[in-house]
């Protein structure tokens, strides 16, 4: 049976250069109503970005953003266009349009007040809160609140699940900050989604038939361990002398350094930089990507597992390796994922299953040799004696080695070039 998807992209073959990828397979996706006129919108099969026809003339080479006739029209700068997703925020002002006037009022100050107290730039409170609007929830009323989000369905008819109902009630509880109004919160707990250490091949696979970009932001997650939030957000102030610095962590990670491979430092180098952030994109545009991606490449290798990685998947194959490499070192396996619980570093465990060629393989006879291997992560399996001297036989996994993690406590304890 061929492994197959469904055809998600209309339209007329336009042969266009996209201004993110450069590749030339672009469609012809439909005509947009602005205040200059219509514009011929495209999009890219490679990496599904859209540009427009002007927008294309004008910013020949912009960054990876959704350009529009709106933005051109008021003449934003390129920094300001990076910064702006503008499908999110002209869907949002629609939806908000057709709320009533007191809800609508109550949503534009819970946004300004976001502002204020520096929430996420992408948080999704807004929108939960127009959600639960347009499905009858009174702002000011915490019980009917509550009895909203219990009731809420997705679109196959299925309810949402925990998870989603936790993240409504944080955000109804930010609400409920700004308004002064006390409420019980009701208890909802996240699920546990069962996650899997991928195969490193399906990593390196989806690697080398990316774009150019997705392809260098792909391997910063494998080489680094980081949330994909933290490589957004890393700037090109925080890469120096083959050095990636994380000083921008997510879900109370600590700040860390990682030695990059002298292979992802020329990706990285290549890469324009004509805004201050490496991968001046959203979460949203990096997954809608990496949604294509795998299942472009599912199709081409017929492997349906590829569908399944994502980018946390990166993350948990980091911290399988380490878990293996390290003989389940838990304190230096949360050092190197930056995290301050244990807790935390207990989830990136999964069993690994190696095959003999996916090893290196090394012999010690002294004291010394036995000992500077141990730190290094090489794992003994067998011993004999030659001679009447005792051979240690050691292996570590294969590539795994190139990662490197440095920060000022790992100098100290002996692994600032850990595995290098």
């Amino acid at each position: 049976m061929t492994f197959t998807i469904e055809d998600g992209i209309g339209g007329e073959m336009a042969n266009r250069e996209c201004p993110d990828c450069h590749s030339k397979k672009n469609w012809k996706d439909g005509l947009r109503e602005t205040k200059i006129g219509y514009v011929q919108r495209f999009i890219c099969r490679e990496c599904r970005h859209r540009f427009s026809e002007k927008s294309y003339k004008e910013h020949s080479i912009t960054e990876n953003s959704q350009l529009c006739a709106e933005l051109e029209a008021k003449k934003l700068d390129t920094a300001t266009e990076t910064k702006t997703v503008v499908g999110d925020k002209e869907r949002r002002r629609r939806d908000l349009d057709l709320l009533p006037d007191v809800s609508h009022g109550l949503i534009i100050k819970f946004m300004a007040y976001m502002e204020r107290n520096n929430f996420d730039e992408e948080n999704r409170y807004p929108n939960i809160l127009t959600h639960l609007v347009k499905d009858g929830a009174n702002l000011l009323d915490p019980e009917n609140v509550k009895m909203i989000i219990a009731k809420q369905i997705k679109r196959n008819g299925d309810a949402w699940s925990d998870s989603m109902k936790l993240l409504a009630t944080c955000a109804y509880d930010a609400f409920c900050k700004m308004e002064g109004i006390i409420w019980q919160r009701p208890k909802y707990r996240q699920n546990e989604l069962t996650i899997t250490a991928p195969d490193e091949n399906d990593l390196d696979l989806l690697i080398a038939n990316a774009s150019p970009r997705m392809a260098t932001f792909l391997l910063c997650l494998k080489e680094t361990f980081a949330d994909p939030s933290e490589i957004i957000y890393a700037e090109w102030k925080d890469l120096q002398n083959n050095t990636l610095s994380i000083n921008h962590p997510v879900k109370n990670h600590n700040a860390g350094k990682y030695e990059l491979s002298n292979g992802l430092i020329r990706m990285l180098s290549a890469l324009p930089q004509e805004n201050k952030r490496i991968f001046p994109m959203t979460y949203r545009t990096a997954y809608v990507s990496l949604d294509y991606l795998r299942k472009r490449v599912a199709i081409k290798f017929q492997k349906p597992a590829l569908t399944q990685i994502s980018f946390k998947s990166f993350r948990h194959w980091g911290g399988s390796m380490l878990s293996h490499t390290t003989n389940g070192n838990v304190p230096i396996m949360a050092r190197i994922l930056r995290h301050k619980s244990w807790k935390s570093t207990m989830r990136y465990v999964h069993p690994i299953e190696f095959k003999d060629e996916d090893f290196e393989d090394t012999v010690a006879t002294t004291v010394e040799e036995i000992r500077a291997l141990g730190k290094a992560g090489w794992t003994k399996y067998d011993e004999a004696v030659f001679n009447g001297v005792t051979v240690h036989f050691y292996r570590i996994p294969k590539k795994f080695r190139s990662h490197g993690f440095m920060n000022d406590k790992s100098k100290s304890s002996g692994i600032s070039n850990y595995n290098s």
